[in-house]
């Protein structure tokens, strides 16, 4: 019953959305970049454990329209088409892509957590790579100087995100599961 739409999956999607907008909006600015250190890829994250590729990338694509509609659960509390178009934007329409790869690896690999982990690392580089060159066209800046100010300072923070996602995300998508699975035979 995989991709099937029920009230169980659409339930874990809304929570899924929800815990992203809670977490995007926490960030904090460093001075060296324009770019915002936020918790939204952490949620991205939780949404992939818990729902898998499909619905995980549902569940980011309904963030995006959240923030694109004017509700303020972009990094620093932004939102609309100025913040997710704007000069940070590639990195949170690379969430798409970090949501499909991650979540590939994971529901692919259910019990191989170093699959999982490379999942995110790549997911995690197609989001970086899709925001630093809309970064580098949209401020006028040369592909390694954006790569400088929207990557680098980035990777410490994001390999502990990818940690306490596979701490906390395998023990919370076995409960899922056999949450969902008594709802389903329910």
């Amino acid at each position: 019953m995989k991709g099937k739409l029920t009230t169980v999956t659409i339930t874990k999607v809304a929570l899924s959305s929800a815990i992203i907008c809670v977490l995007g909006p926490l960030s904090f600015s460093i001075p060296v970049s324009p770019v915002p250190i936020s918790l939204g890829i952490l949620g991205i994250f939780f949404a992939v454990y818990v729902n898998g590729w499909l619905w995980g990338t549902v569940s980011c694509l309904l963030y995006l329209l959240i923030g694109f509609v004017g509700v303020p659960v972009f990094a620093g509390f932004g939102a609309g088409a100025g913040k997710l178009f704007g000069p940070t934007g590639g990195y949170m329409i690379g969430y798409i892509s970090l949501s499909l790869i991650a979540g590939f690896f994971i529901s692919k690999f259910e019990k191989k957590i170093p699959l999982h982990i490379l999942g995110m690392v790549l997911g995690t580089l197609s989001c970086y790579a899709l925001g630093t060159a809309w970064l580098a066209i949209s401020m006028k800046m040369s592909f390694t100087a954006a790569l400088t100010a929207g990557v680098l300072p980035f990777i410490p923070a994001d390999a502990v995100k990818m940690a306490v996602a596979v701490a906390v995300g395998i023990p919370v998508r076995s409960a899922v599961k056999k949450l969902s699975f008594k709802s389903d035979a329910a």
